[in-house]
């Protein structure tokens, strides 16, 4: 029994992996820009595109973590971020809940956040983010994001610098145009890493 649990195992680790490899193979460059390099992926199933944005930022690994704790000051270089609040930190997990602003006619959009944060043995920093919508009670006037799956992950390079990856894909809930959805998916990971950029490098 031993022997088949652990070829299971490595059976579910392939395709795990062959899907995580599969789902990054399609990325198409949208925008590059100000060393910002923004790529879309389509996602089985969903009509919204995901988006990894990437840069390299002249700062310290310990100064992107404070910058990405600080929950309600993080709004500010947050695309579109109306405001956010910690709900609940827990060891390595937080939850967070944020409010969008859209343009007229669009419905706000709000969404709750679980965030994980991981460690890796290259001194690399993994924070995933995941939507846990019913964390929290429905807001009047708000349309909750059903869905949200990504992460941001911190690598340590040479010189003083450090690589920025930041990828998610959303389903955004109700009713979106397809324009305002293409524009969001390029807009949100540059726009993100540029302010978040600005004040890592301060």
């Amino acid at each position: 029994m031993g022997s088949l649990h652990r070829m299971a195992v490595l059976c579910g680790l392939t395709v795990l992996l062959a899907t995580a490899t599969a789902q990054a193979e399609d990325w198409k460059v949208a925008k590059e820009e100000d060393g910002i390099k923004v790529s879309l992926s389509e996602v089985a199933g969903s009509k919204y595109k995901a988006y990894q944005g990437v840069t390299v930022m002249k700062t310290t690994m310990a100064k992107l973590q404070a910058l990405q704790e600080d929950v309600s000051a993080a709004c500010a270089w947050i695309h579109e971020c109306k405001s956010q609040e910690l709900l609940k930190h827990e060891g390595d997990q937080s939850w967070t809940y944020t409010q969008f602003n859209t343009p007229w006619p669009v419905t706000p959009r709000d969404s709750v956040l679980q965030v994980t944060t991981v460690k890796g043995a290259d001194g690399s920093l993994t924070r995933n983010l995941k939507g846990v919508p019913t964390y929290r009670p429905e807001k009047k006037g708000f349309v909750r994001v059903t869905q949200v799956e990504g992460f941001w992950k911190f690598t340590p390079k040479d010189a003083g610098q450090v690589e920025v990856i930041y990828q998610v894909h959303t389903e955004p809930g109700g009713d979106v145009p397809s324009w305002l959805a293409n524009k969001f998916v390029v807009d949100a990971p540059f726009n993100t890493l540029k302010a978040l950029k600005a004040r890592a490098e301060k």
